[in-house]
């Protein structure tokens, strides 16, 4: 009823398009077939630079890409569209899609691990190197920047990649608003609605919207709410300053849990049993405030941020406490209220007055995160007991600089350094068993990058580069001890990474193409190393090597006819890898790094529009994925494997969507309609990597759809 009622909104505020006509080709929307690679410029290496002039592997994915026809609800549904990055969906909103950029965040088995994200100049990822998605909306988004590779020279910890999301700015007009919804299977109910305006020096814009899904599982509803307001005023010739403010409310986000193979096999839209029976879910609210100052002066400029984040969750978990009376029903619940404020400052200025001469681009970042932390024993979701409760505060400081020389006009020289220090400190509340856990760790390191690239013309534009990179434990890996007391973890370290790369990209007619070659060494790579009572524990597992290659290539076939293909190759393995079980040891040398396919890629095609019509079709496919360290369960790849596996994207999975556009004066009408699963596969979309009792595999739904629309006017 609530979709039925939201079209009838739709078709009762179209007056003004009644009188629809397909809207006309847009001549001066240029396709990146097209585009010269000078005319595309990125900030994600915190400075504008023209793409092509980079010596690093980047990719931007624009507006169409992420809104169009997606029901924008993840990061898969555009960003598996780039080489060197894998995106997984749990289709389970209390943990988030699991990402990794070329095998950094692999291991995260709830959340985003290991890649820097920051959303209109705002870190979503903490000074622990957690990330969270919680105040982005992908509906809401205009660009999304994305490095691949080792760049805490720029960004600091966690950085094996950077995401780097732009939200959409206020239109041209003064005025303009828009209306969106979408509804589908396994009751997918969202609505967005987005204004804008301008004045004299100022504009603003204010997005919100509201999203349910059933979900085709057991016990995997959600719904939440998210509020984005943003504001810009130009303060003169050469200033400008702005505000951004976001708040998601998320009273639900029900976890149904990874299954066995046997459980798949019976009943792959379940739940696991102790999930249902201990209620797990959960429950979000999160506020982000920040204020950006950006002067420019004649040889170069600055920048400056200041940012606050208030988060409060609690999570009924299927995990049973480590003491006290068990049972079918008892389970823990997790909160967490935290408070995390930042300071980003960087200046960037030419040495020298000569048209190539030398940029200095000079900052630092500061954060701290204060989390109080508690854990209680639970009865079907119902609070209990109190087993844990600390104050954890993590404080990031961060100084770095970046040189950039352009000695002739097809050569860019680009080297840079950063110094991170990170401290935690952990405050023990929970004093009942005689025990202070109080104490504090700092873990710090310098990383640097230099790279070089060539550009005689647009055909071929090479380069090389050298980067390195660390990632500290977050502080719930910290927190997990083994023996089950509270404050942190004092035998886990931080790990390393060195990245060689060499790439090339450039426009050999109507194909535009990208391609990279790496050569990653990890050092003291953190792993989860055993699961005790479904709780994992973290050590440093030795080393790993990470090899691979990865080609973009987009291809012109017709005025209104592309066709595109994004290739990864993987070759992620442990080069070293000991832990030591009690008195055995697990020597692990050659397996391949779990929850990373050794090949992957998706194929589309993109027709139109012609008489306002667009069609979009891709096509994914993935080699087998592995869910433990010692490579004993995995999903099939491409048809392989025997018959006691299960089945992973092997051959392919198809995604069809298909919209139009009509316009009369300032409105518009955009109808769309988007079927996932097309030849309703049977498959395995994601895992837990390391998951207790063989509960590793997160299943897909089969075919399923969505019918939308938006509605808009915009003041001329």
């Amino acid at each position: 009823m609530r979709l039925i009622a939201s079209f009838a909104l739709l078709l009762a505020t179209a007056s003004p398009v009644a009188a629809q006509r397909p809207i006309a080709p847009d001549t001066t929307r240029r396709d990146s077939a097209n585009v010269t690679l000078p005319e595309i410029t990125v900030t994600v290496t915190r400075t504008a630079e023209p793409v092509f002039r980079i010596p690093a592997a980047i990719d931007v994915v624009d507006r169409r890409e992420l809104n169009g026809a997606q029901s924008t609800l993840g990061l898969d549904e555009s960003l598996n569209n780039l080489p060197g990055v894998y995106v997984a969906n749990r289709y389970n909103y209390s943990l988030d899609q699991r990402l990794a950029i070329r095998g950094a965040g692999s291991r995260a088995n709830f959340g985003v691990r290991g890649v820097k994200v920051v959303l209109d100049g705002v870190p979503q990822t903490l000074p622990d190197g957690q990330s969270q998605l919680t105040n982005v909306d992908f509906g809401n988004l205009q660009r999304i920047e994305v490095l691949r590779g080792a760049s805490s020279s720029l960004y600091g910890n966690a950085s094996g990649g950077v995401l780097n999301l732009t939200s959409e700015p206020a239109a041209a007009g003064t005025f303009s608003q828009s209306l969106r919804a979408e509804g589908g299977s396994f009751g997918l109910f969202r609505i967005q609605g987005r204004s804008s305006a301008r004045r004299g020096a100022a504009s603003g814009t204010l997005s919100l919207s509201h999203t349910s899904i059933e979900g085709f599982r057991q016990l995997s509803k959600t719904r939440f709410t998210q509020l984005n307001l943003g504001g810009d005023v130009v303060l003169g010739s050469a200033t400008s300053l702005g505000l951004r403010f976001g708040y998601t409310d998320a009273p639900q986000a029900q976890n149904p849990g990874a299954l066995n193979a046997n459980e798949v096999r019976a009943n792959p839209d379940s739940a696991a049993g102790n999930n249902i029976l201990r209620k797990a879910d959960k429950v979000v609210s999160q506020g982000q405030l920040s204020l950006a100052l950006t002067h420019h002066t004649g040889r170069g400029g600055v920048t400056a941020t200041a940012f606050g984040i208030i988060r409060n969750l609690r999570a009924p978990q299927a995990i049973p406490p480590s003491t006290g009376t068990q049972g079918p029903a008892v389970g823990t619940i997790s909160t967490i209220d935290r408070a995390v404020g930042g300071l980003r400052f960087s200046t960037e200025q030419h040495v020298g007055g000569a048209e190539r001469a030398p940029r200095i681009t000079v900052g630092g970042d500061l954060q701290r995160m204060q989390d109080d932390r508690a854990l209680y024993r639970a009865v079907a979701a119902v609070q209990d007991t109190s087993l844990l409760d600390q104050r954890e505060t993590v404080t990031e400081v961060g100084p770095f600089a970046q040189l950039r020389w352009s000695p002739s006009s097809d050569i860019e020289i680009v080297t840079g350094a950063r110094y991170d220090a990170v401290k935690f400190s952990v405050d023990g509340h929970h004093l009942t068993d005689g025990t202070d856990n109080s104490g504090s760790r700092t873990m710090s390191a310098f990383s640097a990058n230099a790279g070089i690239s060539y550009l005689r013309d647009r055909r071929l534009s090479p380069y090389v580069n050298l980067s390195t990179a660390f990632e500290t434990p977050t502080t719930t890996e910290l927190a997990n001890q083994p023996n089950s007391t509270g404050g942190f973890n004092s035998q886990l370290d931080p790990q390393r990474t060195v990245n060689y790369e060499v790439g090339a990209r450039g426009v050999l007619g109507p194909v535009t193409y990208s391609v990279a070659g790496f050569v990653g060494r990890v050092r003291n790579a953190i792993v989860q190393y055993r699961e005790v009572s479904g709780r994992g524990y973290f050590a440093n597992a030795g080393r790993l090597k990470n090899d691979g290659i990865e080609l973009g290539l987009s291809a012109r076939l017709a005025d209104q006819l592309r066709l595109f293909t994004a290739y990864t190759y993987s070759n992620f393995r442990y080069g070293q890898y000991r832990i030591v079980n009690g008195a055995t040891t697990d020597t692990l040398d050659g397996k391949q790094l779990p929850g990373i396919p050794k090949a992957f890629i998706r194929v589309g095609l993109r027709a139109g529009p012609a008489r306002g019509v667009t069609l979009d079709v891709d096509h994914t496919m993935s080699a087998a994925v592995f869910a433990d360290d010692k490579n004993t369960l995995y999903v099939n790849g491409w048809g392989k494997g025997s018959a006691t596996t299960l089945n992973g994207i092997g051959l392919g999975v198809t995604n069809l969507r298909l919209s139009w556009e009509g316009r009369s004066g300032g409105a518009w009408l955009r109808p769309f309609l988007g079927v996932n699963n097309l030849w309703d596969r049977t498959y395995i979309s994601s895992l837990t990597v390391n998951g207790t009792f063989g509960r590793v595999f997160e299943t897909a739904p089969g075919r399923n759809y969505y019918l939308g629309g938006e509605i808009g006017w915009a003041a001329r």
